[in-house]
């Protein structure tokens, strides 16, 4: 499965809006630097899904804040 998040950085709270079925926004406080934001993500979605962090992968969108984000079944 794949979805599309839109990463909000230096949030006051760590949390993952629904948009739709496929579009997500997540906010996080960590800082974008030496890939701790996108860390933050996969850690993230990994909680809101309930499965291990390493079904959750970032397709694209590494240095960017628009992700495609693929999630292993």
């Amino acid at each position: 499965m794949k979805i599309f998040v839109t990463a909000k950085l230096k949030a006051k709270e760590k949390k993952i809006e629904k948009i739709d079925d496929n579009h997500f926004l997540v906010f996080i406080k960590e800082f974008p630097i030496k890939g701790r934001a996108n860390k933050a993500i996969i850690k993230l979605i990994a909680k809101h899904f309930k499965i291990p962090m390493t079904q959750v992968k970032i397709v694209s969108g590494a240095k960017s804040k628009q992700k495609v984000i693929k999630i292993q079944e």
